[in-house]
């Protein structure tokens, strides 16, 4: 079983990629972001209580997203493996992360990090918010505080992974299949 966090800023690709990779590997898949917009719709406590956060481009409190998580790998321990999307997002995460995934017997395997620079990151963001009707990713200026609470809280956790030698980065500009062909290539290395 492979575990893999799928790592990146806002509108790099993780979702879409994630989705080839589970077709490809039979992987599962889990979005904390996707999960969260879920809630929010469905207005659950859960959605109602993150749903302001959201809307301004910051990060959902650690403890919900780890909660989350923690049921997840409990309830996904067989398998060809798991692709973490959005998340860990912060050291704290990746810290109580590693503990969960010993306590069921797993590890993380790899962080594999899409890097695309922040106007490519805007113009996809953008696009998509014209596409899906997402709010957090039709106005500028919250994509940019996005992008700058990604660079602020979430790029450092790349330096867990690093100091574990499982962070691999992956150009993630170009076609989707030549994105995917170079995603496929660090996992098969795996």
């Amino acid at each position: 079983m492979k575990n893999i966090v799928l790592f990146g800023p806002p509108g790099a690709g993780k979702g879409t990629q994630a989705d080839k990779l589970v077709a490809k590997y039979g992987f599962n898949h889990i979005s904390t972001g996707e999960v969260i917009r879920q809630q929010i719709k469905a207005e659950t406590e859960l959605g109602l209580s993150v749903k302001a956060y959201i809307e301004r481009g910051e990060l959902a409190p650690d403890s919900l997203v780890i909660n989350i998580i923690a049921d997840y790998v409990m309830n996904h321990t067989e398998g060809a493996g798991n692709i973490f999307d959005g998340f860990p997002r912060t050291t704290h995460q990746a810290e109580e992360f590693d503990k969960i995934m010993t306590a069921n017997g797993q590890k993380v395997d790899a962080m594999i990090a899409l890097t695309v620079p922040d106007e490519e990151l805007i113009k996809r963001l953008l696009l998509r918010g014209q596409d899906s009707g997402r709010k957090d990713d039709a106005d500028e200026s919250v994509i940019r505080n996005r992008i700058d609470v990604y660079k602020a809280q979430t790029a450092i956790v790349a330096d867990f992974y690093s100091a574990q030698n499982k962070y691999v980065e992956v150009n993630g500009v170009g076609s989707i299949d030549e994105i995917f062909d170079r995603l496929c290539a660090e996992i098969d290395k795996l």
